[in-house]
Formats: C-alpha cells, structure tokens, sequence
C-alpha cells in the first residue's frame, strides 16, 4: 500500500501536468500562427506556408497597412481604445460604487433591485442590440461615438462581481472609523473604499475591456460611418473583401496581430493590483 501511494501520486500529477501542456498548446496555437502569418505576403499565406518564416515580410505588411485607406486602421485602432478604455473605466467605477451601496447601504427593497440586477446578466447582449439601437434612433445618436459607448457602460455581472469584492476587502470598521473622523460618505468611498476594493476594479476593468475591444454585434448595428468603426468591425470588413481582392489577407492578418497587444498589455501591467490585494480588507 505505501508503495503504491508515491506511484498513484505520481500518474496523477503527470495526467495533470499533460492535460494542462495540451491546454496550453490548445490555447498558444492560434497566437503563434497569427505571428507568423503576419510575416508572409499574400502568395505565401494562400500557399499553406503561414507556419515557417522563409519570406519575411512583416516590415511592408505594416508598411501596407499603415498605408492603406490613408491609414484608416489606426483609426479604427484609436477608436477601439477610446471605446474600450474610457468605457471600461466608466464602467468599473460605476460597478463599484454600485456593488458598495449594495453592500454597505440599508435601503428598501435593496435585495429585491439586486435581484433584478442579477436578471440582467441572464439577457444576452445580442437580445439587446435591436432595442438599444431604436433608442438609439430616436434620441438621434445612431451613428456616433456615443452610440457605442453608452451601452457598455451598464454591466450587471460587474455590479454583482463589485459587491462580492466589496464583501471581502471593505472592512465597516474602517468605514465606520472615517465616519466618526467627519467623513462624508462620498469621501469614505473615494478614500476608502475605493482603495480598498481596487482588485475587484480592476478585476472588472478587464473584464469589460475585453468584452468591449472585441464587441462586434453593437458597433455593426450601430454605425456605418467607416471612420466610426472599432477594429473589429473594421477587419471584418476587409475580411469580406479577401475572396474578391486577396491582396486583402496580410492586411487582415497583420491588423488582427496588432489588435492583440492591448489586451496582453492590459493582463500583463494590472495582474500586479490582484497579487497585491489578495489579503485586503482582512480585519483580525
């Protein structure tokens, strides 16, 4: 029997190890051809060669498609950090203080809101786009910025996700010291809470630029000004241009390469703020 044990720990250990490399693998598989790809010209991708980079390419890949349209695809690229960025963190900071006043706050009826909150993350997105784009027709906002941006500063799972964080980090003791030190409730929750619950922020900052960098539906409905478009209405557009003028494949290729590094940088910079808010608010 106690031989067995190490022998048994060990098939399980390495079943694990092997399922989470094949996840890995799974999961790397598709960056790794989008780089390489991104160096081929048209003839070498239509040929099966995306694998291999014999035929660098990649300087007049972007060379072609900061040219191409009098460098419409940075356009799309600023418009997809302004909708992703300045709607993720109008987004968050409402989640928050949303999630805090639940938390936090006795009010009438406060389950029963909440659990309409709730509901909400029960009704897809796509359910949604036809009716906010009436609305959006009528308060004369089809086609703009706003359009796009105003609907995603709404997140019910961030609202919940926000209370749950709130929960954990925000000690009332501290609220309560700030309080009593002449603190009105808007400053303990800029100087307090806030601060506190700063991973659950960012938690759902990244959640939702995300959700909105790669948004396809909202933005297809909304606008059909081309310099309005976010990079992903704005490569699938070149994409369905590919059967009839192939030249259109390292543009796509290249733009949806470039299109990764701001969620990479995003993960990479802010994982930080979860590691150092992992024991916040504990109160001994």
């Amino acid at each position: 029997m106690n031989s067995s044990a190490p022998k048994s720990r060990w098939m399980s250990r390495t079943a694990v190890n092997g399922f989470l490399v094949l996840a890995v693998v799974y999961m790397l598989f598709p960056l790794v051809w989008l780089v390489t790809a991104a160096t081929k010209d048209t003839g070498d991708l239509l040929a099966g060669n995306a694998f291999s980079f014999d035929g660098f390419n990649l300087g007049e890949n972007l060379s072609n498609l900061a040219s191409y349209g009098d460098g419409i695809y940075f356009r799309w690229y600023l418009n997809s950090l302004f909708y992703a960025g300045g709607g993720a963190v109008v987004c968050s900071l409402i989640c928050v203080a949303a999630g805090y006043a639940f938390d936090k706050y006795e009010f009438r009826g406060k389950e029963k809101l909440f659990g309409l909150v709730l509901m909400g993350v029960l009704v897809p997105t796509t359910a949604l786009a036809l009716p906010m784009y009436l609305l959006a027709s009528k308060t004369g906002l089809v086609n703009t910025y706003w359009s796009v941006l105003i609907p995603v500063l709404v997140n019910p799972f961030g609202v919940y996700l926000a209370r749950v964080f709130s929960t954990g980090y925000i000690p009332n003791e501290a609220l309560e010291a700030a309080r009593i030190d002449g603190a009105g409730e808007l400053r303990v929750f800029w100087s307090i809470g806030l601060r506190m619950v700063m991973p659950g922020f960012v938690t759902v900052f990244l959640f939702q630029f995300t959700a909105i960098w790669n948004n396809f539906f909202l933005p297809l409905v909304m606008l059909s000004d081309r310099k309005l478009f976010p990079l992903s209405l704005g490569l699938y557009s070149w994409n369905t241009n590919t059967h009839g003028e192939p030249s259109f494949y390292p543009l796509v290729v290249t733009g949806s390469l470039l299109a990764v590094i701001p969620l990479i940088v995003a993960f990479v910079s802010l994982q930080r703020h979860w590691k150092a808010g992992l024991t916040a608010g504990s109160v001994k």
